[in-house]
């Protein structure tokens, strides 16, 4: 730990930003992403997408699209 020094030396500066200025800030900010990563557990989708307990939580589970050199596919967490 150094504080707040910051020197050549350094090989990582793990940062996180807490309040957005006037101007946006390239790569960071002017993008929207998408969550990577969704909830697991079917109690957590039904709080994400304000189920109801009757209503099917597995049409509700985030897919990532995986390219590769030939094919495409889809990874979903099992629930």
């Amino acid at each position: 730990m150094r504080g707040c020094i910051c020197g050549p030396d350094l090989s990582v500066i793990s940062l996180r930003i807490v309040k957005k200025g006037d101007a946006e800030i390239e790569g960071v900010t002017d993008g929207d992403r998408p969550r990577r990563l969704g909830p697991k557990r079917a109690n957590y989708i039904r709080k994400v997408f304000a189920l109801r307990k009757k209503d099917d939580v597995r049409k509700y589970v985030i897919h990532r699209e995986i390219k590769r050199k030939d094919k495409t596919f889809f990874k979903a967490p099992r629930i």
